[in-house]
């Protein structure tokens, strides 16, 4: 911590310096001075900074999610799932229709498919059809499940793996169609540890109360290098695709492999969706490696929090929810303001990250991704 505070004290002493000759400067040609912009954003800047979050599931009909988007001043990408604990597919297609026409230019929203009849002969061209419809009625991108990787078996019994050669044609029509496939690989890092060596304690809190998911009590199931290796067949195989690793790609436990993982993939971007902690878990502990992450990476990165609104929830909670979830982000990620983390149980001081990086991270890259610099032209 002392070296990040030094660092950020010689800093902000040559922002002061430059500051003042400008000044000195502009007194001497007889124009007045300017104030100078400050070189990163204050809390007092969250409401009036274009944002967007790329990773939402609004499940319902219910407007509370693009309610509070619109008194954040966010845009939201809303990621269609094959989850069981979700609607189902169709449903969740339909609330996108109808929230993408009432939210306009705030909600967008991605396509999904099902493995139902996978290993049929019909199957690929079914689902080809479907994802041609959904991107001619908007569709910016197309999710791609962990249930691919940890739970759908072909006919003959065995897990499907994402670099499974019966997903070969459908990877090929998404890029045709020319929009970014999301892929959610495996699962936090913490589901193949014991529950003493997680990391923080809304995993730990997890996986205690749901053994069944917790990977560590699962040997006879695909280990965590399988399932990162099988990720990484599937991405070299397809560099004519935009790929998006959900969930930091499920690398959120070391900002130095995720670094490499995008220096091999030039075509992949990762979402920061849910792992916020376990990136605060080690900014704690280094600040200034996850600081210099965030800026080597600054257009490889896309702003995402995972909120989901069900059928059923509290509009009011919900928004309550959401509006502090993207406030404490935001102050992580945009200020020096420490705040506590309770799921690590640590107070952990904000990145400052430059104002041109935070810009990038919560909209110039997801404008580009998912092509919304061409929809508003």
């Amino acid at each position: 911590m002392a070296q990040h505070t030094s660092m950020d004290g010689r800093w902000r002493t040559g922002m002061a310096a430059l500051g003042l000759a400008l000044a000195l400067a502009a007194c001497g040609s007889g124009q007045a001075p300017q104030a100078a912009v400050p070189a990163t954003y204050a809390m007092d800047d969250f409401a009036t900074v274009r944002k967007f979050d790329a990773h939402v599931h609004a499940n319902t009909h219910d407007r509370a999610l693009v309610e509070q988007a619109a008194a954040d001043n966010f845009a939201v990408l809303s990621i269609n799932v094959d989850y069981p604990a979700f609607p189902p597919v169709p449903e969740q297609h339909a609330v996108a229709l109808d929230l993408a026409g009432a939210a306009g230019d705030r909600f967008h929203w991605a396509a999904t498919f099902t493995m139902a009849g996978y290993g049929s002969p019909e199957w690929a061209p079914r689902v080809e059809g479907e994802l041609e419809v959904a991107v001619a009625e908007g569709a910016r991108a197309v999710k791609l499940w962990k249930n691919i990787g940890m739970v759908e078996r072909d006919p003959a019994g065995n897990l499907v793996s994402i670099d499974d050669p019966g997903l070969a044609p459908v990877a090929g029509a998404i890029a045709r169609l020319g929009v970014p496939l999301i892929a959610h690989q495996g699962e936090p890092h913490n589901c193949w540890l014991p529950l003493e060596e997680m990391t923080t304690d809304n995993d730990r809190e997890y996986f205690s109360n749901h053994p069944e998911y917790h990977m560590y009590l699962q040997p006879d199931m695909p280990g965590y290098e399988d399932l990162m290796a099988a990720r990484d067949r599937f991405f070299a195989a397809h560099p004519e695709m935009s790929l998006v690793g959900a969930h930091m790609a499920s690398l959120e436990y070391d900002v130095g492999r995720l670094g490499e993982f995008l220096d091999r993939f030039p075509n992949a971007t990762v979402d920061l969706a849910a792992r916020m902690a376990q990136v605060q878990y080690q900014s704690v502990r280094d600040p200034e490696r996850v600081r210099q992450f965030f800026i080597r990476y600054a257009d490889r990165l896309l702003y995402g929090t995972d909120l989901t609104q069900q059928p059923g929830d509290d509009p009011a909670e919900f928004r309550r929810v959401a509006h502090e979830t993207w406030l404490s982000d935001w102050k992580y990620l945009a200020t020096a303001e420490t705040q506590h983390i309770a799921t690590i149980r640590a107070d952990v001081p904000g990145l400052a990250l430059p104002r041109e990086v935070v810009d990038r991270i919560y909209w110039g890259n997801a404008a580009r991704v998912f092509g919304l610099e061409a929809a508003a032209e």
